[in-house]
């Protein structure tokens, strides 16, 4: 009965070990507005759903030192898939610090309660809209699925590759400028295109205080151009988000 106990514990730790790791960092779930002890039962509730299947895939831990080996394993590998996914969530305040920039609005700063640091108060908007969104349109459970289905992408029992990890943070790392890229395209053509003709514009007229026009006009074009483009985005980050998780859960 005791080796039956001490065996249970050890596979409930080892199980929590990737678990929580990946509620502390997948999108939507492991963001810092949450209270710790949410993200914690959350980690706990999806550890005790998971135990029963992914019990028999856990090796013998009977020996101490195959414990403590799989279970840095185990935290290796949620580190290397929720980072990777947070990569990727990171573009929006990337495509935030853009939009930010073109439009004449780098110096508003607030606070980003997702990391807890000054950042463009665009890039935080865009930032919270898109936590809503993961939640109002149920990518989260998308989320959830894909911490069971990482038991089929990373077996437990062994480190992840070195080679696959660096792989896999490579490719997050490129998705997510890329999405960034993406999501600020209409405010980079914007940007492009308001300065070539404020260029001309200063050429015909070289008397006109170009830089009293040009910030009041960024900044009302690049708002209206955020208002009418902002589903669009939105859609392209939620669309993107929701392949890589299907991805990242081998589906």
């Amino acid at each position: 009965m005791t080796f039956a106990l001490s065996d249970l514990a050890a596979a409930f730790m080892l199980t929590f070990a990737r678990v929580g790791t990946l509620a502390m960092l997948l999108p939507g779930l492991g963001e810092q507005m949450l209270l710790p002890r949410m993200r914690l039962a959350i980690g706990l509730a999806l550890t005790l759903i998971l135990l029963p299947v992914v019990r028999p895939l856990l090796p013998d831990t009977a020996a101490p030192a195959v414990l403590l080996g799989t279970l840095i394993g185990e935290v290796a590998a949620g580190l290397v898939l929720g980072l990777a996914a947070r990569m990727v969530m990171a573009a929006l305040q990337t495509a935030g610090n853009v939009v930010a920039s073109q439009t004449g609005l780098s110096y508003a700063m607030t606070v980003d309660p997702t990391a807890g640091t000054q950042e463009a108060a665009i890039g935080n908007f865009l930032v919270l809209l898109g936590v809503t969104l993961i939640f109002a349109t149920d990518l989260h459970h998308l989320a959830i699925a894909a911490i069971g289905d990482s038991y089929r992408l990373l077996p437990p029992g062994a480190l992840p590759d070195g080679a696959d990890a660096a792989r896999l943070g490579v490719t997050a790392v490129a998705r997510g400028f890329a999405l960034a890229a993406k999501i600020a395209a209409p405010f980079i053509a914007f940007a492009l295109l308001f300065n070539l003709g404020l260029g001309a514009l200063a050429r015909m007229m070289p008397q006109l205080q170009v830089f009293f026009l040009a910030l009041p006009a960024s900044v009302l074009i690049g708002m209206l151009i955020l208002l009418a483009s902002l589903g669009l985005m939105m859609g392209v980050f939620l669309a993107d988000l929701g392949d890589f998780l299907k991805d990242m859960g081998g589906r």
